[in-house]
């Protein structure tokens, strides 16, 4: 069973690669995870935010879930996100991804109901004792409206089968107080790009990372630094990735970074509705600073 101490390092939030008709196109799945597992990766997250959970059919999301613990054949941890607003939605698709070979749940606040943080707390409590996988924590309150309370983290960080979070609150001192009073067997991993050698900086143990499935080694060495706390020198590399993050983000993640992945080998552009084709000077900005960074750090030319 995955623990904490098994969750160090880059974590790529891979999108999920879709056909026309919104079914996953497996060839452009398979070709992304040995791509990234190539590189060195040390876990996935498929069907988060960046994979479109909440647009794909149920069935296409366990289709992806099977799809990605195949072709990782156990080599590194899957670990799947959770996005429905709802317990018993969400404990559905907990127990499908289990089912599917899956080693532990990225579960997101529960949102929509703007509930307190005693409701937030009570949610993942119940739900950690009922999931048949280890729970990760999916904080994203620029999305969902909803911060966690650092106090109710703490508490949650000592339920035996919750063993970390992807925090995304870039408030900073909201970090450093939830990192100064989690209990040891939890793991707290960046969830932003933009934020990652400042969080590692800061107590975090790795960063599940969006840009990652373009430049996997490129975010490996900006944490392989700051491990060996040579955090100047993380920041520094860190500073070079911000023209790529700034495009990527630039509009709805994914639909920037599918435009461009064919430059990895991964054909398949199609965002699910509402999500729409980025712009065109968008698209050959973004191609254009890929692809020294690309030849650089991935040797891709």
């Amino acid at each position: 069973m995955l623990n904490a101490t098994q969750l160090r390092g880059v974590f790529p939030a891979i999108p999920t690669p879709v056909n026309a008709d919104d079914t996953i196109n497996e060839t452009a799945a398979k070709a992304l995870i040995a791509y990234l597992l190539k590189q060195g990766i040390d876990g996935i997250v498929p069907l988060g935010g960046t994979g479109e959970y909440g647009a794909l059919a149920r069935a296409e999301r366990i289709r992806m879930c099977e799809l990605t613990v195949a072709a990782v054949g156990g080599r590194v941890p899957v670990i799947p996100g959770v996005l429905d607003p709802g317990y018993h939605d969400a404990l559905q698709a907990g127990r499908e991804f289990a089912e599917a070979g899956a080693d532990a749940l990225m579960v997101l606040t529960p949102y929509y109901t703007t509930p307190t943080q005693a409701g937030i707390r009570d949610y993942f409590l119940r739900y950690a004792d009922a999931s048949p996988l280890p729970v990760m924590i999916y904080e994203i309150p620029y999305r969902t409206r909803i911060a966690i309370a650092p106090q109710v983290l703490h508490e949650l960080s000592r339920h035996p089968n919750i063993i970390g979070m992807k925090a995304c609150n870039t408030d900073m001192y909201h970090f450093l107080r939830t990192v100064a009073g989690v209990d040891e067997s939890f793991a707290v991993f960046s969830g932003e790009d933009t934020l990652l050698p400042v969080h590692l900086a800061a107590g975090a143990r790795g960063g599940i990372v969006v840009t990652a499935s373009l430049l996997p080694t490129a975010w490996r060495k900006v944490y392989a630094l700051a491990a060996e706390g040579r955090t100047r020198e993380s920041m520094e590399l860190h500073r070079r990735l911000i023209p790529l993050m700034d495009l990527a983000f630039a509009e709805t993640n994914p639909g920037p970074m599918k435009s461009v992945m064919d430059l990895i080998g991964v054909n398949a552009p199609e965002v699910l509705d509402p999500l729409v084709a980025p712009a065109d000077a968008l698209q050959a900005a973004l191609r254009e600073t890929l692809k020294p960074l690309l030849a650089e750090f991935e040797g891709v030319k």
